[in-house]
């Protein structure tokens, strides 16, 4: 396994590029529309990571939730994993808060959410390798 990516929810992806883009020199290598999950992505490569900036497309969206309630920041952790239907029902045989079945996100990729209160208190999004 290895971080795929650091999901960061910000108010204005092209605000937030001011910084990620202009002053630290990353670069977009995708920016798409998520509609199943009512957010705009884009992401930046970091290293043999990425850094994906994610901004609301409606008011009832879960980044849009996550930012009245918390303000901008760290929204998850990605890492991939070999097998994620393995992983998922190894996850909720011990018990573990799986959020959604697997689903094509961002990227075309398959993931799914694991619930912060199973994780320590971070949300952790599997993607399939």
């Amino acid at each position: 396994m290895k971080i795929d990516h650091l999901g960061i929810a910000v108010r204005s992806i092209d605000k937030a590029l001011e910084f990620y883009r202009d002053q630290l020199g990353l670069t977009v290598t995708l920016r798409e529309s998520v509609a199943a999950e009512k957010v705009e992505a884009a992401m930046l490569p970091l290293g043999e990571s990425r850094v994906e900036l994610l901004e609301a497309s409606a008011p009832d969206s879960v980044i849009a939730k996550f930012i009245d309630k918390r303000g901008e920041g760290l929204h998850h952790i990605a890492v991939t994993v070999p097998d994620l239907p393995a992983a998922i029902e190894k996850l909720k045989a011990s018990g573990a808060r799986v959020l959604n079945e697997p689903r094509i996100g961002a990227g075309g990729h398959l993931y799914s959410f694991i619930h912060p209160s199973s994780t320590g208190g971070v949300l952790l999004e599997l993607i399939q390798e």
